[in-house]
Protein backbone atom coordinates (compact mmCIF):
# COMPACT_ATOMS: atom_id res chain seq x y z
CA UNK A 1 0.00 0.00 0.00
CA UNK A 2 1.34 3.68 -0.68
CA UNK A 3 -0.39 5.30 0.44
CA UNK A 4 -4.18 6.49 2.19
CA UNK A 5 -7.04 4.76 0.02
CA UNK A 6 -9.28 7.38 1.56
CA UNK A 7 -9.34 10.63 2.70
CA UNK A 8 -12.19 10.94 5.00
CA UNK A 9 -13.47 7.78 6.17
CA UNK A 10 -16.92 8.57 8.47
CA UNK A 11 -17.90 5.86 10.22
CA UNK A 12 -21.59 5.27 11.04
CA UNK A 13 -22.14 3.78 14.96
CA UNK A 14 -19.12 3.15 17.13
CA UNK A 15 -19.25 -0.79 18.07
CA UNK A 16 -17.10 -3.77 17.65
CA UNK A 17 -16.87 -3.41 13.58
CA UNK A 18 -16.42 0.12 13.28
CA UNK A 19 -13.83 0.09 16.42
CA UNK A 20 -11.61 -2.74 14.10
CA UNK A 21 -12.12 -0.94 11.74
CA UNK A 22 -11.04 2.05 12.28
CA UNK A 23 -7.71 0.61 14.25
CA UNK A 24 -6.82 -1.54 11.23
CA UNK A 25 -7.20 1.90 9.29
CA UNK A 26 -4.93 3.10 11.60
CA UNK A 27 -2.32 0.72 11.29
CA UNK A 28 -1.99 0.37 8.15
CA UNK A 29 -2.18 4.28 6.64
CA UNK A 30 -5.54 3.64 5.04
CA UNK A 31 -7.18 7.04 5.83
CA UNK A 32 -5.44 10.92 6.76
CA UNK A 33 -9.13 11.17 8.96
CA UNK A 34 -11.81 9.15 10.76
CA UNK A 35 -14.97 10.72 11.86
CA UNK A 36 -17.69 9.01 13.70
CA UNK A 37 -20.80 9.09 15.28
CA UNK A 38 -23.16 6.88 17.30
CA UNK A 39 -26.62 7.77 18.67
CA UNK A 40 -25.78 7.25 22.22
CA UNK A 41 -23.84 10.00 23.91
CA UNK A 42 -22.57 7.58 26.74
CA UNK A 43 -20.76 5.48 23.33
CA UNK A 44 -19.67 8.91 22.05
CA UNK A 45 -18.07 10.18 24.92
CA UNK A 46 -16.20 6.47 25.59
CA UNK A 47 -15.05 6.89 22.00
CA UNK A 48 -13.77 10.67 23.00
CA UNK A 49 -12.02 8.93 25.52
CA UNK A 50 -10.18 6.05 24.31
CA UNK A 51 -9.41 8.08 21.15
CA UNK A 52 -10.79 5.88 18.85
CA UNK A 53 -11.28 8.09 15.40
CA UNK A 54 -9.77 11.24 14.84
CA UNK A 55 -13.28 13.33 15.42
CA UNK A 56 -16.16 12.18 17.29
CA UNK A 57 -19.41 13.74 15.83
CA UNK A 58 -22.90 14.69 17.43
CA UNK A 59 -24.60 14.08 14.45
CA UNK A 60 -24.22 11.52 11.18
CA UNK A 61 -24.86 14.18 9.16
CA UNK A 62 -21.92 16.04 10.42
CA UNK A 63 -19.96 13.11 10.80
CA UNK A 64 -20.53 12.30 6.80
CA UNK A 65 -19.66 15.84 5.55
CA UNK A 66 -17.01 16.19 3.19
CA UNK A 67 -16.27 12.07 3.35
CA UNK A 68 -15.31 10.10 0.55
CA UNK A 69 -16.20 6.75 2.19
CA UNK A 70 -18.94 5.98 4.74
CA UNK A 71 -19.74 3.02 6.49
CA UNK A 72 -23.22 1.97 8.24
CA UNK A 73 -21.98 0.20 11.03
CA UNK A 74 -25.79 0.33 12.75
CA UNK A 75 -28.18 -2.44 13.27
CA UNK A 76 -29.67 -3.85 9.97
CA UNK A 77 -33.27 -2.46 11.05
CA UNK A 78 -31.33 1.56 11.68
CA UNK A 79 -30.12 1.53 8.60
CA UNK A 80 -33.19 3.34 6.70
CA UNK A 81 -33.12 6.13 9.51
CA UNK A 82 -29.65 6.65 9.04
CA UNK A 83 -29.56 6.90 5.03
CA UNK A 84 -32.50 9.36 5.24
CA UNK A 85 -30.37 11.42 7.89
CA UNK A 86 -26.89 11.30 5.79
CA UNK A 87 -28.57 11.31 2.28
CA UNK A 88 -28.74 14.95 1.78
CA UNK A 89 -25.12 15.86 3.26
CA UNK A 90 -23.59 13.20 1.16
CA UNK A 91 -20.85 14.87 -1.39
CA UNK A 92 -21.21 13.43 -5.16
CA UNK A 93 -18.45 10.68 -5.47
CA UNK A 94 -18.62 9.38 -2.26
CA UNK A 95 -18.77 5.89 -1.62
CA UNK A 96 -21.52 4.11 1.04
CA UNK A 97 -20.59 0.95 2.26
CA UNK A 98 -22.14 -1.27 5.36
CA UNK A 99 -21.39 -4.30 7.27
CA UNK A 100 -24.78 -5.83 7.98
CA UNK A 101 -24.84 -9.67 7.95
CA UNK A 102 -28.22 -9.21 5.49
CA UNK A 103 -27.93 -7.55 2.16
CA UNK A 104 -31.33 -7.41 0.07
CA UNK A 105 -32.77 -5.80 3.37
CA UNK A 106 -29.99 -3.31 3.36
CA UNK A 107 -30.57 -2.19 -0.58
CA UNK A 108 -34.06 -1.82 0.09
CA UNK A 109 -33.28 0.07 3.18
CA UNK A 110 -30.50 2.38 2.09
CA UNK A 111 -30.73 3.05 -1.57
CA UNK A 112 -33.94 5.29 -2.05
CA UNK A 113 -32.69 8.14 0.75
CA UNK A 114 -29.28 8.36 -2.04
CA UNK A 115 -28.37 10.89 -3.78
CA UNK A 116 -27.47 10.71 -7.38
CA UNK A 117 -23.34 10.49 -7.99
CA UNK A 118 -22.59 8.44 -4.82
CA UNK A 119 -21.31 4.75 -5.19
CA UNK A 120 -23.57 2.71 -3.17
CA UNK A 121 -21.43 -0.95 -2.48
CA UNK A 122 -23.12 -3.12 0.49
CA UNK A 123 -20.62 -5.27 1.88
CA UNK A 124 -20.33 -7.55 4.95
CA UNK A 125 -17.27 -8.25 6.70
CA UNK A 126 -17.20 -11.60 8.04
CA UNK A 127 -15.76 -11.37 11.42
CA UNK A 128 -16.84 -10.72 14.96
CA UNK A 129 -17.01 -11.65 18.44
CA UNK A 130 -19.31 -11.94 21.06
CA UNK A 131 -18.22 -8.84 22.32
CA UNK A 132 -20.00 -5.65 22.00
CA UNK A 133 -19.13 -2.02 22.03
CA UNK A 134 -16.23 0.52 21.12
CA UNK A 135 -13.81 -0.93 23.58
CA UNK A 136 -13.78 -4.39 22.38
CA UNK A 137 -12.40 -3.44 19.07
CA UNK A 138 -9.10 -4.40 17.68
CA UNK A 139 -7.03 -3.94 14.72
CA UNK A 140 -6.51 -7.62 13.86
CA UNK A 141 -10.36 -9.18 13.78
CA UNK A 142 -10.18 -9.09 9.72
CA UNK A 143 -6.90 -10.51 9.10
CA UNK A 144 -7.95 -13.80 6.88
CA UNK A 145 -11.30 -13.07 7.41
CA UNK A 146 -13.66 -12.60 4.64
CA UNK A 147 -15.61 -9.56 3.63
CA UNK A 148 -18.04 -10.15 0.90
CA UNK A 149 -19.08 -7.06 -1.09
CA UNK A 150 -22.55 -7.43 -3.05
CA UNK A 151 -22.29 -4.41 -6.02
CA UNK A 152 -24.99 -3.80 -8.27
CA UNK A 153 -25.18 -4.19 -12.11
CA UNK A 154 -24.49 -0.51 -12.41
CA UNK A 155 -21.54 -0.15 -10.21
CA UNK A 156 -18.88 1.89 -10.71
CA UNK A 157 -15.97 -0.10 -11.28
CA UNK A 158 -12.91 1.90 -9.93
CA UNK A 159 -14.91 2.59 -6.47
CA UNK A 160 -15.26 -1.10 -6.10
CA UNK A 161 -11.60 -1.50 -6.67
CA UNK A 162 -10.99 0.94 -4.05
CA UNK A 163 -13.33 -0.44 -1.38
CA UNK A 164 -12.15 -3.72 -1.59
CA UNK A 165 -8.15 -2.85 -1.71
CA UNK A 166 -9.44 -0.62 1.59
CA UNK A 167 -10.30 -4.42 3.38
CA UNK A 168 -7.30 -6.38 1.70
CA UNK A 169 -5.35 -3.33 3.35
CA UNK A 170 -7.10 -4.05 6.90
CA UNK A 171 -6.32 -8.06 5.98
CA UNK A 172 -9.16 -9.17 5.22
CA UNK A 173 -9.96 -11.66 1.64
CA UNK A 174 -12.48 -10.06 -0.46
CA UNK A 175 -14.91 -11.55 -2.71
CA UNK A 176 -18.03 -10.14 -4.86
CA UNK A 177 -21.22 -12.20 -5.09
CA UNK A 178 -24.69 -11.07 -5.67
CA UNK A 179 -27.49 -9.74 -2.64
CA UNK A 180 -29.81 -12.54 -2.93
CA UNK A 181 -26.93 -15.79 -2.93
CA UNK A 182 -25.26 -13.61 -0.17
CA UNK A 183 -28.46 -13.77 2.14
CA UNK A 184 -28.85 -17.58 1.54
CA UNK A 185 -25.26 -18.42 1.75
CA UNK A 186 -25.34 -16.27 5.26
CA UNK A 187 -28.18 -18.38 6.44
CA UNK A 188 -26.52 -21.33 6.26
CA UNK A 189 -23.11 -20.00 7.56
CA UNK A 190 -24.40 -17.59 10.05
CA UNK A 191 -28.08 -16.98 10.73
CA UNK A 192 -29.58 -20.36 11.46
CA UNK A 193 -26.44 -21.76 13.67
CA UNK A 194 -26.85 -18.75 15.52
CA UNK A 195 -30.68 -19.49 16.07
CA UNK A 196 -30.37 -22.91 16.82
CA UNK A 197 -27.65 -21.79 19.41
CA UNK A 198 -29.86 -19.78 20.77
CA UNK A 199 -32.95 -22.07 21.16
CA UNK A 200 -30.23 -24.36 22.88
CA UNK A 201 -28.99 -22.01 25.58
CA UNK A 202 -32.75 -21.28 25.98
CA UNK A 203 -33.53 -25.33 26.99
CA UNK A 204 -30.63 -25.22 28.87
CA UNK A 205 -31.82 -22.41 30.76
CA UNK A 206 -35.20 -23.99 31.29
CA UNK A 207 -33.20 -27.05 32.45
CA UNK A 208 -30.95 -25.57 34.76
CA UNK A 209 -33.62 -24.28 36.63
CA UNK A 210 -34.76 -28.00 37.40
CA UNK A 211 -31.48 -29.13 38.18
CA UNK A 212 -30.32 -26.45 40.44
CA UNK A 213 -27.40 -25.19 37.79
CA UNK A 214 -26.08 -28.42 36.79
CA UNK A 215 -26.64 -27.58 33.04
CA UNK A 216 -23.94 -24.23 34.14
CA UNK A 217 -21.66 -26.01 37.03
CA UNK A 218 -20.71 -29.28 34.19
CA UNK A 219 -21.25 -27.49 31.11
CA UNK A 220 -19.26 -29.59 28.68
CA UNK A 221 -17.76 -28.01 25.31
CA UNK A 222 -20.06 -28.09 23.07
CA UNK A 223 -22.18 -26.16 25.55
CA UNK A 224 -19.97 -23.68 26.32
CA UNK A 225 -19.91 -22.93 22.56
CA UNK A 226 -23.62 -22.58 22.17
CA UNK A 227 -23.37 -20.01 24.92
CA UNK A 228 -20.49 -18.56 23.56
CA UNK A 229 -22.59 -17.61 20.13
CA UNK A 230 -25.48 -17.06 21.96
CA UNK A 231 -23.95 -14.22 23.75
CA UNK A 232 -23.97 -11.92 20.35
CA UNK A 233 -25.33 -8.12 20.70
CA UNK A 234 -29.55 -9.71 21.03
CA UNK A 235 -30.25 -5.97 18.60
CA UNK A 236 -28.39 -6.94 15.94
CA UNK A 237 -29.37 -10.66 15.50
CA UNK A 238 -33.21 -9.56 16.11
CA UNK A 239 -32.43 -7.18 12.49
CA UNK A 240 -30.83 -9.72 10.94
CA UNK A 241 -33.70 -12.62 11.35
CA UNK A 242 -36.55 -10.02 10.50
CA UNK A 243 -34.60 -8.68 7.81
CA UNK A 244 -33.62 -12.30 6.24
CA UNK A 245 -36.77 -14.22 7.38
CA UNK A 246 -37.19 -15.67 3.79
CA UNK A 247 -33.69 -17.46 3.92
CA UNK A 248 -33.53 -18.41 7.34
CA UNK A 249 -36.89 -20.11 7.22
CA UNK A 250 -35.66 -22.35 4.44
CA UNK A 251 -32.91 -23.17 5.76
CA UNK A 252 -34.33 -24.40 9.19
CA UNK A 253 -36.96 -26.31 7.32
CA UNK A 254 -33.96 -27.91 5.92
CA UNK A 255 -32.38 -28.29 9.08
CA UNK A 256 -35.51 -29.53 10.87
CA UNK A 257 -35.97 -32.95 8.25
CA UNK A 258 -32.08 -33.34 9.33
CA UNK A 259 -32.76 -33.01 12.89
CA UNK A 260 -36.18 -35.73 11.96
CA UNK A 261 -33.77 -38.37 9.90
CA UNK A 262 -31.28 -38.14 13.10
CA UNK A 263 -33.77 -38.81 15.52
CA UNK A 264 -35.65 -42.16 13.67
CA UNK A 265 -31.64 -43.51 13.43
CA UNK A 266 -31.65 -42.76 17.39
CA UNK A 267 -35.23 -44.45 17.92
CA UNK A 268 -34.48 -47.19 15.11
CA UNK A 269 -30.70 -48.15 16.37
CA UNK A 270 -29.14 -47.31 13.15
CA UNK A 271 -26.12 -46.94 13.69
CA UNK A 272 -24.29 -47.08 10.13
CA UNK A 273 -26.41 -44.01 9.37
CA UNK A 274 -25.35 -42.22 12.34
CA UNK A 275 -21.77 -43.07 11.85
CA UNK A 276 -21.99 -42.05 8.05
CA UNK A 277 -23.73 -39.21 8.89
CA UNK A 278 -20.61 -37.87 11.18
CA UNK A 279 -18.32 -39.35 9.28
CA UNK A 280 -19.32 -36.81 6.61
CA UNK A 281 -20.02 -33.81 8.47
CA UNK A 282 -16.60 -33.65 10.26
CA UNK A 283 -15.16 -33.45 6.62
CA UNK A 284 -16.83 -29.89 6.99
CA UNK A 285 -15.17 -29.56 9.68
CA UNK A 286 -11.44 -30.83 8.27
CA UNK A 287 -12.63 -28.15 5.32
CA UNK A 288 -13.02 -25.33 7.34
CA UNK A 289 -9.16 -25.74 8.87
CA UNK A 290 -7.35 -26.06 6.30
CA UNK A 291 -9.15 -23.00 4.56
CA UNK A 292 -7.50 -21.02 7.33
CA UNK A 293 -10.76 -20.17 8.87
CA UNK A 294 -10.20 -21.83 12.22
CA UNK A 295 -7.48 -24.34 14.14
CA UNK A 296 -7.36 -27.32 14.74
CA UNK A 297 -5.46 -27.00 17.53
CA UNK A 298 -6.44 -27.91 21.03
CA UNK A 299 -9.54 -26.38 22.71
CA UNK A 300 -10.05 -24.93 19.71
CA UNK A 301 -6.86 -22.84 20.37
CA UNK A 302 -8.39 -21.04 23.46
CA UNK A 303 -5.61 -19.98 25.95
CA UNK A 304 -6.59 -21.81 29.33
CA UNK A 305 -7.90 -19.39 31.78
CA UNK A 306 -5.30 -18.53 34.57
CA UNK A 307 -5.98 -18.82 38.42
CA UNK A 308 -8.06 -22.03 38.47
Amino acid sequence: MTGPLYDRVALIGLGLIAGSMSLAMRAAGLAHEITGHARSPETRATVREIGLVDRVCDSAAEAVAGADLVVLCVPVGAMEEVARAIGPHLSPGTTITDVGSTKRAVIEAVAPHLPQGVHFIPGHPLAGTEHSGPRSGFAELFRNRWCLLTPGPDCDESALTRLADLWRGMGANVETMDADHHDLVLAVTSHAPHLIAYTMVGVADDLRRVTNSEVIKYSAAGFRDFTRIAASDPTMWRDVFLNNREATLEILGRFTEELFALQRAIRTGDGAMLHSYFTRTRAIRRGIVEAGQDTDAPDFGRLPRRGG
